[in-house]
């Protein structure tokens, strides 16, 4: 699309840093416990790695199209770049802010982080044994003067940069650079303490105190460390002929990852600056490029596990409870053939997938099972399940997407365990990531086939889905499951791609998912006059077409409320339209990670779950799958739910043209509703 015909829009790269400045603000948030701010902290660090590694690699690289690249992007990616640069800098200072404030409220509880330079008497001798006993043998100390060029420095580790001396001779001074081993050994270590009292030393602190360990029997006698980390570009450069062999193509992705260009370098601002320009030199950096200062602590996202045991108090999160149509014993097949049923997790348990494919697996009746499967769980219960209705004589069919952005090798070798099992595993397509949630379970009734199945917003992982916010409408539909079979028959011939446009209830990406939506917000257009209302929820929302219908609708008074929980490029206010669109964020305890969709259509109230976002990739390079719901009970539990988070007002925060991130004000009158504890309880109290 060319740049001149885009509706105006907010540029996504800044979108996507304000929804982290959101996750921010939980940090920030002192009704939160601070275990869980800690938390937040780790999971904003974590998302920023992310970004750079996919996002700003992915503009770096669009500087040699020049202006070109603005027929894909809102500005000039030079633009963009600045613009990050200031937002993060601003991010920054506001993190070091937080975490000061936590400091000194983990002080309060007696709970400290303490240096090197802070420890006991007793704690030294506690971190010299426990540096000789577990740290030394993965420790690898680069002398890195004595190299002629500085090996790769590890994407999503940290290095300790140190400089080597001699108090009575300063010719005599050398660096070295020590990878901190925190894939293999905790980055906390909860030190003897006084009581009542808990201390904690990071493990690159372990290391500065042991220094001397390393190094003086080379004759040095002053040491100094400072922690550094190297983000790099991650985008898999695939192949695009499609002869080629898919998993090779992936295999060569994922070590061209491994060496993928230095797109930040993030340091300790004590660092001495010969050290720094040095090693800014060996990485082919300049100073044009995101070289960022900062404390002493970086890669906070291990502070996602921070020592719990620390806390007096321990967060007890509300646990999942089972869809009362699914307590155990109970052939969950038979409620099928009754009625269809939507699992919302965290809230209902998981284990109802669990049990729906281990019941499935000893059906001496079912005779066949196709399951997608993106992100699973490291000990996956739904692999152990489809295993298990392999030796039990069943036919399984996994559609295994093996680029599943940093979960690649992951699946490879989930891929390798299925077929060694005897399950039938395809890869995808070369051009299309197949991200529908879908499973079709074949059973034989009397002489005939009945399917049963499933249609989800999430990804089939028992870990995430504690807290992941997501539906799943199971169904014995015949016409939603047919469309399930026509899904899975296209899966397995790619050439024929009649089996997805002869879809008839299920839409499809990339078949018609953009033009069926645009479809439905020109139906409430055309019926602006006698009240016309829709509901979208989604992660993301970036597509140009689809704002632009948006706007339209907008401007012909239709209703519009959004809830989106990261990149929002839609312009929620123009002096022109004649009615604003109310948009809203919801970061809590919970990711909301759900793609629901609401019209009210005259009246009629059509309600749709889905796995796509409203962004170019869902919608033009992906399989993704939208599924209507007809069930009564299951359309009313998802406007209900749609309604609680509308009249959210504890945890939401408005999404304006400006991106301030203002929470949504209580009224005088109004309670306080903080919307996912509503909908458990909702959910909890609800009689089937």
């Amino acid at each position: 699309m060319n740049s001149k015909k885009q509706p105006p829009k907010i540029v996504r790269d800044i979108s996507w840093l304000a929804f982290n400045a959101r996750v921010l603000q939980e940090a920030n948030d002192p009704t939160v416990p601070l275990s869980e701010r800690l938390r937040f902290l780790g999971i904003f660090s974590n998302n920023l790695d992310e970004f750079f590694r996919v996002r700003v690699g992915a503009l770096n690289r669009m500087l040699q199209f020049g202006n070109k690249a603005k027929m894909y992007l809102e500005s000039k990616p030079s633009n963009i770049l600045k613009e990050i640069q200031f937002n993060l800098l601003a991010q920054q200072k506001e993190f070091d802010r937080i975490y000061a404030t936590i400091l000194v409220e983990l002080k309060k509880k007696k709970i400290t982080i303490v240096t090197e330079k802070q420890i006991t008497k007793l704690q030294k001798e506690f971190v010299q044994q426990y540096f000789n006993e577990k740290v030394r043998t993965n420790l690898h100390p680069l002398m890195i003067e004595s190299i002629p060029e500085l090996p790769l420095l590890q994407d999503k580790s940290i290095y300790l940069a140190c400089t080597l001396s001699h108090s009575q001779n300063s010719f005599m001074n050398s660096y070295s650079l020590i990878e901190v081993p925190t894939q293999t050994l905790p980055r906390f270590l909860i030190l003897p303490s006084a009581k009542n009292e808990r201390c904690i030393i990071l493990l690159e602190d372990v290391i500065r105190f042991c220094l001397p360990s390393l190094f003086t029997q080379f004759g040095f006698d002053l040491f100094e460390g400072y922690i550094i980390k190297v983000t790099r570009d991650a985008e898999l450069d695939m192949d695009n002929d499609i002869q080629s062999d898919l998993i090779s193509s992936i295999e060569k992705g994922l070590k061209n990852r491994k060496k993928g260009k230095a797109v930040r370098l993030v340091y300790d601002k004590a660092i001495q600056k010969n050290l720094l320009d040095y090693l800014i030199k060996l990485l082919n950096l300049t100073k044009k490029d995101h070289l960022i200062s900062g404390n002493r602590i970086h890669n906070f996202k291990d502070f996602m596990d921070f020592p719990m045991e620390v806390f007096d108090k321990r967060i007890t999160r509300k646990k999942p409870f089972v869809h009362p149509l699914f307590t155990q014993p109970v052939r969950i097949l038979d409620v099928l053939n009754q009625r269809d049923v939507m699992l919302h997790f965290p809230y209902h348990s998981f284990d109802s997938i669990i049990d729906l494919l281990r019941e499935a697996a000893i059906d001496p009746f079912v005779e066949s099972i196709k399951i997608t499967c993106y992100r699973l769980a490291k000990d996956s219960k739904i692999v152990n399940a489809l295993i298990n209705a392999v030796r039990n004589g069943k036919k399984v069919t996994v559609v295994m997407e093996l680029r599943a952005r940093f979960d690649e090798e992951a699946n490879m070798k989930w891929k390798r365990l299925l077929e060694e099992e005897g399950v039938q595993v395809l890869v995808g397509l070369p051009h299309q990531k197949v991200h529908a949630k879908l499973c079709l379970i074949a059973k034989r009734i009397a002489k005939t086939l009945r399917y049963y199945g499933f249609v989800s917003t999430g990804n089939l992982n028992e870990t995430t889905a504690n807290f992941y916010s997501d539906h799943c409408l199971l169904t014995a539909d015949k016409r939603i499951v047919s469309d399930i079979n026509r899904m899975f028959k296209y899966l397995e011939n790619p050439q024929m791609l009649h089996f997805l446009q002869q879809c008839k209830t299920l839409i499809v990406s990339p078949t018609n998912t953009r033009k069926f939506f645009i479809s439905k917000i020109v139906n409430e257009i055309q019926h602006s006059k006698n009240g016309a209302s829709l509901i979208i929820k989604l992660n993301s929302l970036s597509d140009d077409k689809l704002i632009h219908e948006l706007y339209q609708a907008a401007n012909h008074k239709v209703n519009i409320q959004l809830i989106i929980r990261g990149i929002c490029c839609v312009l929620t206010e123009n002096a022109k339209w004649k009615t604003p669109m109310k948009a809203i964020s919801i970061v809590d305890e919970y990711l909301e990670h759900a793609r629901l969709f609401y019209f009210y259509n005259k009246g009629q109230e059509d309600v749709y779950l889905s796995s796509a976002d409203w962004m170019i990739r869902n919608l033009d390079y992906r399989i993704e799958a939208t599924t209507p719901i007809f069930d009564k009970t299951c359309k009313e539990e998802l406007i209900q739910i749609l309604n609680i988070q509308l009249s959210e007002n504890v945890k939401a925060r408005q999404l304006d043209n400006e991106q301030k991130n203002e929470y949504v004000i209580k009224k005088p009158a109004e309670n306080s509703i903080r919307s996912q504890v509503e909908i458990y309880n909702f959910l909890k109290a609800k009689n089937y």
